[in-house]
Order: C-alpha cells, then sequence, then structure tokens
C-alpha cells in the first residue's frame, strides 16, 4: 500500500494499492514496477493537490478506482478491470490521467480512516438447482444482518415461492439483502423482468452496477455506524464513495 502526503498543510490525498503476480524477488516480477509508478501517482500534485484524490488500484500501466475494481486474472500480469468505470490513468512512458472521470471533492478534508465494521454479513450466490435448505442455511445463520445477492443478468433470481417467501421471511427479520449481479459488466435492474420484480417485492434493494466487494465492503460499513435500518437501506442506494 502506497499512501500519498497526508500532513496537514496538504489540500488532498490519496492512496493508491498495489501488488504484484509474481514476487518481487524474482527476475519477471511486475512488483517494481507497480510499486513504483504507484508512488509516482501518489505524490504526484497539481497546485498543492492530489493529482488523484481517491483510493485507487494500480496494476499493469492502469489505474482504477478502487470500489470499482476486481481481480479477475489470476495467471497474467493484467489482473484487475473496472468494467463499469473507467480507468484514472494509463502508464507508459509518461502517465495519462483520466481527469474526466476523477472525482475531485468540492469541500477537502484529512483523511478519515472507518475501523467500524460490522461482518456479520454473507453472500448468497444464486446457481441452478439451488435448493431450499441451501438458502435456509445462509439467510438463517445466528445474528446476520446484511446478504449480498448473487445473481443473474440483470438482477434475476427462481421465482419459486419458496425462495422468494425465504427471502422475504428474511427481510422481515431485519436482514438487509442487496441484489448484485453475477456478471462481470452491466447492472442490476429488477424491474426488468418478472424474476427480478420478485426480489424486490421482498424487500431487496438493487445494488446497480456496484461490484461484488464494493457491495460487501458498502454493507460491512453501514451497519457499523449505529444507523436505523431505513437509514442503511437508503444510503446503499446512494453514492457514498464514488
Amino acid at each position: 500500500i502506497v499512501f500519498g502526503d497526508w500532513s496537514s498543510d496538504v489540500c488532498s490525498s490519496d492512496l493508491i494499492i498495489t501488488g504484484s503476480q509474481l514476487p518481487i524477488g524474482t527476475l519477471r516480477t511486475d512488483g517494481k514496477e507497480n510499486l513504483i509508478s504507484s508512488v509516482e501517482i501518489a505524490a504526484a500534485q497539481h497546485n498543492g493537490q492530489a493529482l488523484v484524490p481517491e483510493v485507487a488500484i494500480y496494476f499493469e500501466n492502469f489505474l482504477y478506482r478502487g470500489n470499482r475494481t476486481t481481480k479477475y486474472n489470476a495467471e497474467y500480469f493484467n489482473a484487475f478491470r473496472s468494467e463499469n468505470y473507467p480507468h484514472l490513468a494509463k502508464a507508459g512512458i509518461n502517465i495519462h490521467y483520466n481527469h474526466r472521470y476523477i472525482h475531485y471533492p468540492t469541500t477537502i478534508k484529512p483523511l478519515t480512516v472507518h475501523s467500524r465494521l460490522d461482518t456479520r454479513v454473507a453472500i448468497l450466490k444464486i446457481f441452478p438447482g439451488i435448493s431450499p435448505d441451501t438458502v435456509k442455511a445462509i439467510t438463517q445463520i445466528p445474528g446476520l444482518r446484511g446478504l449480498v445477492l448473487e445473481t443473474y443478468g440483470a438482477g434475476n433470481a427462481p421465482s419459486s415461492d419458496w425462495f422468494l417467501h425465504l427471502i422475504k421471511q428474511a427481510v422481515d427479520r431485519g436482514l438487509i439483502a442487496i441484489n448484485i449481479s453475477q456478471c462481470a459488466s452491466g447492472s442490476v435492474d429488477m424491474e426488468k423482468y418478472e424474476t427480478g420484480l420478485g426480489l424486490k417485492n421482498a424487500g431487496v434493494i438493487s445494488g446497480y452496477d456496484s461490484t461484488t466487494e464494493a457491495a460487501l465492503t458498502k454493507l460491512m460499513f453501514l451497519l457499523g455506524q449505529n444507523l436505523t435500518p431505513q437509514e442503511v437501506k437508503a444510503q446503499l442506494s446512494c453514492p457514498l464513495r464514488g
């Protein structure tokens, strides 16, 4: 993890996360270039402000918004992708910044690290032939507060009475469920098909085009802020970090 300058006299800050596919001590490692470019990006400023005042991921020549990115490749150096949001920068001989898509806050505040997370959440991936016992095993975990549903396409799931009943039963008990597509690209639209509308009627919230990782983290964060269930649901539908 590479940190920008967060001293009190700097107007903005950034945090660049990087790594490597090969250990940094190996001959063909990608870690050195990733590290050096991350340092350069983290240190880059214009008029005393960070050029990229975001939490971002740098890997194999590209800088991505952190909460828009997922790892998709374990074999090649281009391990990460941001399917639903453009890259923030591309590094070659020069580093070209995509200023149009970088979030520049109107009000500059010091970096705040939020450490209160409620990890009483789970992920339920929908698959053909999923059984009532499987859904019960997840939704009826003692103390569970949040659930990320990984559904088909635009947010579709089984329309069986037993399935929708179990999901609605869990929501009625206070469980907060958010719908995320299993597809790498695209967005959830629960009003597009009847199979998605059933989830909406059961009280499931749309995750739109969020990644599973972002939805899970956002759920953990909001549940850890002592908010009411209504406030959590409202903020799940709002962009908190771009």
